[in-house]
């Protein structure tokens, strides 16, 4: 089947569409012929996935929730409706609506986008597929654009959360300098798979770089995720959850950490409290007070070449 994919890639090159999509389509019927067919909505273990479909995947089983993450009320309520949405799916149907299935989250890195992923499968107790884009991304005309058919065939039978991360690396503006040919088509196919997609599976894609991104991928999403910075108080609850659960005692002023802390992400904080609660343990000591943490945040900050706030 490979060499026949290549095969047909490389009559798409000549020209010869015609045969090079009658030689695809037989493909397809000799795939389900070996995969047994599952029913639409239907969730299945990734391991009944074969062949060339198996290594466009990374798969998760989360067990985040929502309430395990720290985001604005707003946003929080947001995606609580997100969830209500797909757990009444079948009675949204059944008056000829639907639930939101095209998601788009953009914001700086570190700010919960992946993680967000992560939880709306982990409360619809659905795997999480990520969409490897090493295994999609090929040097071969026409053959990105197979595979993306393949996933979106995936997503029509195996009900799941599927992950398009680092988006802009498909998705960007069309027109651009330094924009590829071969890129615009795989981009032209996502926007038409995307359009005609009518499956049961909730689809997210994820960008560091929303305004980089083609404006007519917009109209296609279903929702438009925008994460910040944390505030100051959301920042305060970070800290006080993340040291919540390290092995030792902590006399923190929350307030003053917090506000040393603004301008850092979610991930950042994290990170900085998790390299002070170490220094705690490699030094033998056994409470964590407000100046060790200050040290870990400055010390990111610097990491990161930050200006201090």
């Amino acid at each position: 089947m490979s060499v026949a994919m290549q095969v047909a890639a490389g009559e798409a090159r000549k020209g010869h569409t015609e045969f090079s999509d009658e030689l695809r389509r037989m493909i397809e019927k000799a795939k389900n012929r070996l995969v047994p067919q599952q029913t639409a909505g239907e969730t299945i273990p990734f391991a009944a996935a074969r062949g060339e479909l198996g290594e466009l995947f990374a798969v998760f089983h989360p067990q985040t929730k929502l309430a395990d993450m720290v985001l604005p009320a707003a946003m929080q309520g947001r995606m609580a409706r997100i969830v209500g949405e797909h757990r009444q799916m079948a009675m949204l149907r059944g008056h000829n609506l639907h639930p939101r299935q095209k998601l788009l989250l953009s914001g700086p890195p570190g700010c919960g986008k992946t993680m967000t992923a992560h939880a709306l499968a982990g409360e619809l107790g659905l795997p999480l597929f990520v969409v490897r884009l090493d295994a999609l991304m090929t040097k071969f005309l026409g053959e990105t654009a197979a595979k993306l058919r393949l996933i979106f065939d995936s997503m029509e039978k195996v009900r799941a959360v599927y992950l398009f991360d680092e988006f802009d690396s498909i998705g960007t503006e069309r027109g651009t300098p330094g924009d590829v040919g071969e890129m615009r088509r795989v981009l032209n196919s996502f926007l038409m798979l995307l359009e005609s997609y009518r499956g049961t599976s909730l689809v997210i894609a994820a960008t560091n770089h929303g305004h980089a991104l083609d404006q007519a991928l917009f109209r296609r999403f279903d929702d438009l995720l925008a994460f910040a910075l944390p505030t100051k108080e959301l920042l305060a609850e970070t800290i006080r959850r993340r040291l919540a659960m390290g092995p030792v005692k902590t006399t923190v002023a929350l307030a003053k950490v917090a506000k040393a802390a603004e301008g850092l992400s979610y991930a950042e904080v994290v990170r900085a409290c998790d390299e002070a609660i170490k220094l705690l343990l490699l030094e033998g000591r056994s409470d964590l007070k407000t100046p060790d943490l200050l040290l870990a945040l400055e010390e990111r900050r610097t990491f990161l070449n930050r200006p201090s706030i």
